[in-house]
């Protein structure tokens, strides 16, 4: 299949998982409606929608077909954006713009950026949970996705590994704190997206442990990319600013090992997914274009 192919293909699958995502968004009504309305901004605010697709083409390479899968699609989005509703705020990275356009603490203030991170995040397991009731009889299975979902996005997943990032701004760090960050502070919901996949398209124990290597090793390649682009894009073309990195005094792979050297590592460490992924009995073409893609992108 051709670039163009591909890229179309991409685009039509974004925009399924657009409709699904909004399929599940909170009704704008009572007293809180301003709440939901921050929500739907930080939602919908576009982006690449990694997570959920990641999910959705592991499910469909392990021969899933159910809707079940479809809270869980929106349940990760969800995740993820509260992470950087939170991210922005003040006391974290102050950023004024992301995805080319304001921050959500700054259209609806501090206090609702705040409300909104909690909402998206609560509001999370209650779509996730409607699972139960579309297949009671794949409880079981749910509800081990649940625990990936929960478990990866907590304290020894994305939110440990910021509690280092922060607590290590404006140090100096090595390279096995720097890893133990971007494997969880990145790596961690690609990883449950991928693992949830695998689960709930019935894949084996061992399956469903490789699609986490896979997806750890896809986690770190990312975030050094983004540091990459964090010196060498614009932030008309990267959609936030750049040299961020720069500014909060952030150790990255770029700071520690010069910018060659991380490309070299993003190359490494992208090849090692790619070959576990080839290594697996099911295949899904559009799934290794897709993570060849995610790694290499320019913003």
């Amino acid at each position: 299949m051709s670039l163009n192919s591909w890229e179309k293909e991409r685009e039509n699958k974004v925009k399924e998982l657009e409709e699904i995502i909004v399929s599940y968004l909170p009704k704008q009504e009572g007293f809180q409606k301003v709440i939901m309305e921050a929500m739907e901004y930080s939602l919908m605010a576009g982006g690449k929608r990694l997570r959920p697709m990641l999910m959705m083409e592991t499910y469909r390479m392990f021969g899933g077909t159910s809707d079940i899968i479809r809270p869980f699609l929106a349940a990760q989005e969800m995740i993820h954006t509260y992470s950087l509703v939170h991210d922005d705020l003040p006391a974290m990275d102050n950023d004024e713009y992301r995805r080319g356009r304001k921050t959500t603490h700054i259209v609806y203030g501090e206090d609702m950026g705040i409300l909104a991170g909690d909402a998206l995040l609560n509001y999370a397991f209650e779509t996730a949970s409607k699972a139960f009731d579309m297949k009671p009889e794949a409880s079981r299975m749910i509800g081990k996705a649940l625990q990936v979902l929960a478990g990866k996005a907590g304290i020894y997943g994305m939110i440990g590994g910021q509690v280092v990032d922060v607590a290590s701004t404006g140090s100096r760090i090595g390279k096995d704190k720097l890893d133990f960050i971007y494997e969880l502070k990145t790596g961690a919901l690609i990883e449950s997206s991928m693992m949830i996949g695998a689960i709930l398209a019935g894949a084996s124990e061992v399956e469903i442990r490789t699609m986490e290597r896979i997806a750890s090793n896809v986690g770190i390649a990312f975030q050094i990319q983004d540091d990459i682009l964090d010196v060498t894009s614009t932030t008309d073309e990267l959609g936030k600013p750049v040299h961020s990195d720069e500014k909060n005094e952030k150790t990255t792979y770029v700071t520690l090992r010069g910018l060659e050297k991380a490309k070299e590592d993003v190359e490494r460490i992208s090849q090692e997914a790619l070959t576990l992924l080839s290594g697996l009995s099911v295949e899904n073409p559009y799934l290794t274009w897709l993570i060849k893609e995610l790694i290499h992108r320019k913003k």
